[in-house]
């Protein structure tokens, strides 16, 4: 059976599903639940300075898909509303009873030395494994200089991280915002400060929508509305392309990534590790859904291993890193072309839709003399764009087939067509 056991970056837990710093590891009560039902570890809920913060009502608002399956979640919520002296007694009562559990603690405090200074020593003396910076909160903190302010200033973050591996000997990782335009500078600024890893992404600056009756935003306090901090499934693309980013920077390759963003099941967690993670952290999937999907997500991460021959986590994290490029160098002499499976198919007419409305106009329909559809590719037409495979209701009846092109690989810079080409004299 395969061993989900981690290490990361000293700090080891047995399995690498962690809960993200969110209202779930708020109190000690919500962690020994988490603990008890398996999971791996847990980031505690932000601390700051006394007083604590004093939250709105109310504070969540969501996207929903089919059958109200929420997609999308916002939130305003801030750091702890709890004082700082309940939560160390708690989080030190928590690790002496878990000590086999990863237990870090976020931290959000001004950006004046003296604070972090101050907090280190309290935060060390709980026995916790690790800290993290969280420099992502986008709403209600900024406001402050505090979380996102901090976290899209590169030299911010760098300063800030000294401060805290000057001041304790815990591991730093530094929690970085999506909210940015390029963020491998600040993970190469917090490398450059001295942090042990790096965890991603926090919350996407987000208005998920409004009451057109009363023209407010969700969530609604009194009759006004703010922006909020967007999770769940729909954040999880943009999640994997910024810790693949920072896996393949070669500034940045070798630094550890707890990964966070939409991570809802087992195959979630999967691509986060093959894309960078060394951990994963998940949020919304357990507010929805409860603490016992850790279970699922252990099951049938092992499983996946074991049928793969992965004894380990490391045998497979990273290994998407090295097919993950950009776009200038991708082949362009590769041709994939639309196949339609007829037996599968329900002639629905999508796929024809999509192509001949906003497509490349490949699909021909032929209506026959008893006036029954089918739909045919049209080779000579066909780019192999994937619209067609994307809307198809019946999984595996369209399939990208490779084309036989007798070309070498070719990318963009060696393309006679690009003016920049790279030619060979």
């Amino acid at each position: 059976m395969a061993d989900l056991s981690i290490d990361f970056c000293g700090i080891k837990s047995p399995n690498p599903f962690w809960l993200a710093s969110a209202p779930p590891t708020d109190k000690a009560y919500n962690v020994v639940r988490a603990f008890e039902a398996g999971w791996g570890g847990v980031v505690w809920k932000t601390l700051g300075e006394d007083p604590p913060a004093v939250n709105v009502s109310s504070r969540y608002s969501a996207i929903y898909g089919k059958n109200r399956e929420v997609i999308g979640f916002n939130n305003i919520e801030l750091i702890t509303d709890r004082s700082l002296e309940i939560n160390l007694r708690e989080i030190t009562q928590v690790k002496k009873d878990w000590p086999d559990r990863a237990l870090i603690v976020s931290l959000m405090l001004p950006c004046e030395e003296k604070p972090w200074a101050d907090i280190l020593p309290l935060v060390e003396a709980t026995g916790a494994d690790g800290i993290e910076l969280n420099f992502g909160c986008p709403h209600g903190m900024p406001e402050r200089g505090m979380g996102a302010a901090v976290g899209q200033v590169p030299e911010y973050v760098e300063m800030v991280t000294r401060w805290c591996k000057k001041h304790s000997k815990l591991p730093v990782i530094v929690k970085l915002t999506p909210n940015i335009t390029d963020v491998r500078h600040p993970a190469r600024a917090a490398l450059a400060g001295g942090a042990d890893a790096v965890s991603l992404i926090n919350t996407v600056n987000s208005i998920t929508h409004l009451d057109l009756d009363r023209m407010v935003a969700f969530p609604i306090v009194g009759g006004a509305s703010t922006h909020g901090g967007y999770c769940g499934q729909a954040v999880k693309p943009i999640a994997l392309n910024m810790v693949a980013e920072i896996a393949r920077d070669p500034a940045t390759r070798n630094l550890p990534i707890s990964g966070i963003g939409g991570i809802s099941n087992w195959r979630d967690a999967a691509e986060f590790i093959a894309l960078g993670a060394g951990s994963v952290q998940v949020c919304t999937a357990a507010m929805l859904h409860g603490f016992r999907i850790v279970e699922e997500m252990k099951d049938g991460l092992s499983r996946w291993m074991d049928e793969k021959g992965y004894e380990n986590i490391a045998a497979f994290s990273r290994k998407a890193v090295a097919n993950t490029t950009d776009w200038k160098y991708l082949d362009m002499n590769y041709q994939v072309i639309a196949r339609i499976d007829q037996d599968q198919c329900i002639k629905c007419g999508k796929c024809y839709a999509a192509c001949e409305d906003t497509s490349h106009q490949a699909i021909a329909q032929l209506v026959s003399d008893a006036g029954v559809r089918s739909y045919e590719v049209i080779k000579q037409e066909c780019v192999g764009c994937n619209l067609c495979e994307i809307t198809c209701p019946v999984e595996g009846c369209i399939t990208m087939v490779p084309q036989d092109t007798g070309k070498p690989y070719m990318n963009w810079t060696q393309d006679p067509r690009n003016p920049r080409a790279e030619l060979a004299g």
